[in-house]
């Protein structure tokens, strides 16, 4: 065997070895990842209800998931969008800040609470829809439209029309796809201005304790409540966590699974 053949023997053998540690190293992250993720057990909460909870440590990427089948299927986000409607409404200047006011239209609906006048925060606290379509017609389609690629929300479908489409319409995201946009919102990382993604986050904050602020926004669809989400993060002294629940039922029950679920896994601790 001549010094050419030798090397290219080399060559070839030290490639193999550089294959078979790359490969190795990916199988170990791989492994690692699915480490990762734990099922969450928390059947009972549903009462027979078919749902799901994605549960997500900011920190330690460590997943708690409560029907995996589920946790990745579409569905329309109802009110829960208005957590997205609020950024793009405040980037794009359709609204100045969370205090400005638009005037109810005098017409009754069905909800008490909406029939007068709102600000962008209390419009959020009483998921007042009649203003959240004002202001999407405001902001229009060809805006509407870049900023849902950008953020890349669910199908990014906004077909339905301008003031409809994520009511019982075309828009569609799953329950890990709305942990990961409200992941995202948590570090201040999509593609707003973090003062107006600190603004957004400071209007959805619904209990504020001792042990943990809860920040949150439920979602129902109105037509035959078949469909219910509660989307949010709690900040505790040492950690966050994002969450997300949808379950065939009201935003109140999904807000009741996520708080009990929640403080089944210790972390929305009663106040001592």
């Amino acid at each position: 065997m001549n010094d050419s053949t030798k090397r290219w023997f080399k060559l070839a053998a030290f490639f193999m070895l550089l294959m078979l540690l790359v490969q190795t190293n990916l199988v170990n992250v791989s492994e690692a990842k699915a480490q990762k993720t734990k099922e969450l057990n928390i059947e009972n909460l549903f009462n027979g209800k078919d749902g799901t909870m994605v549960l997500k440590n900011v920190k330690k990427d460590d997943i708690y998931l409560y029907n995996k089948e589920r946790s990745i299927k579409r569905f329309t986000p109802e009110s829960t969008f208005k957590v997205a409607n609020s950024l793009i409404g405040l980037e794009t200047g359709v609204v100045r800040d969370e205090y400005e006011v638009k005037r109810w239209d005098g017409v009754k609906r069905e909800f008490e609470g909406w029939n007068r006048d709102h600000s962008l925060a209390s419009a959020m606290r009483e998921s007042a829809v009649w203003f959240y379509q004002d202001m999407a017609r405001d902001i229009g389609n060809e805006k509407m439209q870049e900023s849902i690629n950008k953020i890349n929300y669910g199908n990014k479908d906004i077909s339905g029309g301008i003031d409809q489409f994520w009511l019982d319409s075309t828009l569609k995201i799953s329950a890990k796809e709305q942990v990961e946009f409200i992941e995202d919102l948590v570090k201040e990382e999509l593609p707003f201005q973090e003062t107006i993604q600190k603004t957004v986050k400071r209007m959805m904050i619904q209990d504020e304790q001792d042990e943990y602020i809860l920040h949150g926004k439920t979602g129902t669809r109105l037509s035959d409540m078949g469909l219910g989400w509660y989307i949010g993060f709690i900040e505790t002294d040492k950690e966050t966590w994002v969450f997300a629940v949808n379950l065939n039922g009201s935003g109140t029950e999904a807000k009741t699974i996520a708080n009990e679920a929640l403080k089944q896994m210790n972390i929305m601790k009663e106040d001592k």
